[in-house]
């Protein structure tokens, strides 16, 4: 009994060493935790803000060029080929910037198909509208995966209405 009267003090200091010094290495890992997280999300919200900036750049041009190409073909107004050609360089260069931007391979491949397709009707051998919609759809798909990975579409998004 006169050991536990010696002995009971230095362990129970002892214990609370080594609790305190445990709830110091939890504290630290939790705010570690919480910080990579952080620093996650405000990555992650970066690539979203790079990535929309070029989509939307790259939709721009795409809807330019399947303008005049569409219109060219059905024999409305006739866009110089040197304009025309002007805008296949800036759709091969914004598809370029896509191809740096994206995480994905899906959206560095829907982005090519669909540039390829648009580069085809701007040669006139494609003359229906229709044979974009596949890819363009393959491409917006593309894109909302590489934007927010794992996450699936409201049912009322306008983009999942085909």
């Amino acid at each position: 009994m006169g050991s536990w009267a010696t002995l009971g003090p230095a362990l129970m200091s002892l214990a609370g060493v080594v609790l305190g010094a445990g709830g110091s290495l939890l504290g630290q890992y939790l705010v570690s935790r919480a910080s990579t997280r952080q620093l996650e999300v405000q990555q992650s919200a970066a690539h979203r803000a790079e990535l929309k900036d070029v989509v939307l750049k790259f939709l721009s041009i795409a809807s330019q060029v399947e303008k005049a190409a569409l219109t060219r073909s059905d024999g409305g107004g006739t866009p110089g080929d040197a304009e025309l050609g002007r805008l296949v360089d800036e759709l091969w260069l914004a598809q370029a910037e896509i191809d740096l931007a994206a995480r994905s391979e899906p959206l560095r491949g829907a982005t090519y198909r669909y540039a390829f397709r648009l580069a085809e009707a701007a040669r006139g051998e494609i003359a229906d509208a229709s044979a974009l919609r596949g890819p363009q759809a393959q491409f917006m798909d593309a894109a909302y995966d590489d934007m927010w990975p794992g996450q699936r579409r409201a049912a009322g998004d306008p983009a999942t209405s085909r």
